[in-house]
């Protein structure tokens, strides 16, 4: 079963990479002015940590925005395009080595889908106010997610493999939400860890779950961001590049690292940058509200 999925995510996969290089090549004489060597330096330090559970969303958004790579309206789209390649490799990684209920996993990667195509149809659509604002509460709902963990405030889980019954049906109504909001570039895995400690599965069930949850969801999702041109192209494209070789080396190089210190900085990067995109998006509103008068 596990290697049928993985066949049906290998055929996702070619299908994004295809429609993405051909936005890709189509427009390559009208690409955005930013740096190669940063965009690709950002994919590779942010998919490494991604591949060991941190999350990618949230620094990738921090480092564009910190670095001045792309425009605040193009962001949801960039990060969803950018990782999407990096996190299929991760899926592959995680789905064969980590034991986990076949119907569980499937049910939950498809409502994760689903969402996250009913989400980008959505947000692909908002403006630069609208994203600043949603992706100010999406960086606040991670921060507090991952400060959670952190401090021991979220449940401990349990140790089942999957989920019957109620909980299951929990499970795939929690994750067709997380994909759906995901397209607004709040990250699914810490949403996803604290969903499947609610439900008391194992921790370590977490990562194919919410690794196979993104990497099937991303490319559904992404194609929607190229089809309707909101994404930053050359961002996506270095993101990417430096992003495959970040997992491959997190996931067979990398054994060990002091990660606890790196995790309270990335806590307060988030929250730092969520503060700096509200505020951003409050004074847009200002300036227009003076406009107006």
């Amino acid at each position: 079963m596990i290697k049928a999925l993985l066949g049906i995510l290998g055929v996702f996969g070619a299908w994004f990479i295809f429609v993405f290089f051909k936005d890709f090549m189509k427009n390559k004489n009208n690409l955005e002015n930013n740096s190669w060597t940063k965009l690709i330096s950002i994919g590779f330090i942010t998919d490494f940590f991604d591949t060991l559970g941190i999350g990618a969303f949230a620094p990738t958004t921090a480092l564009l925005r910190g670095f001045k790579q792309t425009n605040d309206r193009t962001l949801p789209g960039t990060l969803n395009v950018s990782h999407t390649t990096s996190v299929i490799t991760e899926a592959f990684i995680f789905m064969t080595v980590i034991e986990v209920d076949a119907v569980t996993l499937i049910s939950m990667l498809a409502a994760a889908t689903v969402g996250a195509w009913v989400g980008a149809a959505i947000i692909s659509r908002f403006s630069e106010k609208k994203i600043q604002f949603t992706m100010a509460f999406a960086l606040f709902i991670t921060g507090f997610l991952m400060l959670a963990g952190k401090m021991g405030w979220m449940p401990g889980g349990g140790d089942a493999i999957g989920l019957t019954g109620i909980k299951l049906v929990i499970g795939i109504i929690g994750n067709f939400i997380l994909g759906a909001l995901m397209t607004a570039g709040i990250g699914l895995y810490a949403p996803c860890m604290a969903l499947v400690y609610l439900l008391g599965m194992s921790a370590k069930v977490a990562f194919p779950i919410m690794m196979g949850s993104c990497a099937f969801l991303m490319p559904v999702a992404s194609a929607k961001f190229v089809k309707e041109g909101a994404y930053d192209r050359k961002a996506s494209m270095g993101i990417t590049i430096g992003g495959v070789i970040g997992v491959i080396i997190a996931a067979y190089i990398v054994k060990s690292l002091p990660m606890e210190t790196l995790k309270w900085l990335v806590i307060g990067v988030i929250f730092y940058t969520c503060v700096s995109m509200f505020m951003t998006a409050s004074k847009n509103t200002e300036t227009k509200d003076r406009e107006l008068a």
